[in-house]
């Protein structure tokens, strides 16, 4: 329940979460895979899944592994290939996680239709080195291909020679520089346990789109930022703060851009909008806010009848501003080079929640409401969500 993965020697089974899902693109998706797991300690690991679509029959699959070369300098050398239907749209910060598929592609039960889905074809290589206790220097060279996964969502963009295309290849290159001070670990091998939760995540990061280098077909630069940092408030409990910032220089359509990281899933995800749809927004500017506080039950604890209960009372408020350029505009397409237009957060789209935490020790549930933007088709001004997790 806690890893979620099932051990067998040599072996971990997993993630078991991810086995059964559902999405427009897919329909009832089967997932199986693993990794290998000899020891807490291993200088190697080897990680790999094959899913399986009823609704598209089509086999997907994923392959990546990572090498510790030099422990004192931390030297890892890593690599991938992952062939997959994604949800391309529900993070700011992006990732060349090869293996990194999140909850909102294959959810079984979603809030309206989760059909704005991708087909990715996704290779990295690269290195990371710890020059410095807590700080992470990486840098990858990646090379994706995306194209639209149902005919009711467009990747399609207008070529320089003024004909539409149906599929982005990009070449690029990402630098990342990732530090957290007072991150304690344990370990030697190339995966560090870490064993406390209170120390803060500081992360920049440039990537750099390379045009006609493997068929790249754009030039472009994307910066990014992002700092987490918990807050223990004395006897009020504990927050969670995240400051998210960055933009893309350079004129892109819709799959290298930024969209407002949405959500139509039952979980509460953090550092997303949950009572947004997936690409509701989409920017090439953005800055945003999200905090979470834990009051520890200092208000439940006075109320006769429920402090038996140790229920935890948790609010919630996220805030984000973006814009996007007319030439970035200009490029979106459907198949057939029909204009669409997609709008930005200029007005600071934001949202609140309260939420009951601790539930039978393992559950969290939600109650979101949207603050702004209630003109907007589809608009949901309420919603609900919950998440599970172990607290100690």
């Amino acid at each position: 329940m806690a890893s979620g993965y099932y051990e067998f020697d040599n072996f971990d089974y997993g993630p078991i979460f991810s086995t059964f899902g559902y999405n427009e693109a897919e329909g009832i998706r089967v997932r199986t895979g693993g990794r290998t797991y000899f020891g807490q300690n291993d200088l190697w690991r080897l990680e790999g899944f094959i899913a399986y679509g009823f609704g598209d029959n089509k086999f997907k699959y994923g392959l990546s592994g990572k090498v510790l070369i030099d422990q004192k300098a931390r030297l890892i050398l890593f690599g991938g290939n992952r062939r997959d239907v994604e949800q391309t749209g529900a993070s700011l910060t992006s990732s060349t996680d090869v293996l990194g598929r999140n909850l909102a592609s294959s959810s079984l039960i979603t809030v309206g239709a989760n059909d704005k889905l991708t087909n990715l074809n996704l290779s990295t290589i690269g290195f990371e080195m710890e020059p410095a206790k807590n700080f992470i220097f990486r840098i990858t060279g990646a090379y994706r291909t995306m194209r639209s996964a149902t005919d009711t969502f467009s990747l399609s963009y207008v070529a320089p020679d003024g004909s539409i295309k149906n599929t982005i290849e990009q070449a690029e290159i990402d630098v990342g520089l990732n530090y957290t001070p007072g991150r304690k670990t344990i370990g030697y091998g190339v995966e560090k346990r870490v064993v406390n939760d209170t120390y803060p995540i500081l992360f920049a990061g440039i990537t750099t789109g390379i045009k006609n280098v493997l068929g790249g077909d754009f030039e472009y630069q994307k910066i990014q930022g992002l700092y987490t940092q918990p807050w223990n408030i004395g006897g009020f409990g504990r927050a969670y703060t995240t400051i998210e910032a960055g933009k893309v220089i350079g004129e892109v359509p819709l799959g290298l851009l930024a969209p407002i990281p949405g959500n139509q899933t039952l979980f509460s995800i953090y550092n997303t909008f949950n009572q947004l749809d997936f690409y509701e927004f989409v920017s090439d500017t953005y800055a945003s806010f999200h905090l979470q506080h834990n009051f520890g039950g200092r208000i439940f604890g006075r109320i006769p009848g429920l402090r038996k209960l140790n229920l935890r009372e948790v609010i919630g408020f996220r805030a984000i501003y973006g814009e996007i350029s007319e030439a970035n505009q200009a490029l979106n397409v459907d198949p057939m080079g029909n204009p669409i237009i997609y709008n930005a957060p200029e007005d600071v789209y934001w949202e609140w929640s309260v939420g009951i935490g601790n539930i039978f020790k393992v559950f969290r549930l939600d109650f979101n409401f949207r603050g702004n933007y209630l003109d907007n088709p589809n608009a949901r001004p309420f919603g609900v969500t919950g998440v599970f997790g172990f607290s100690f």
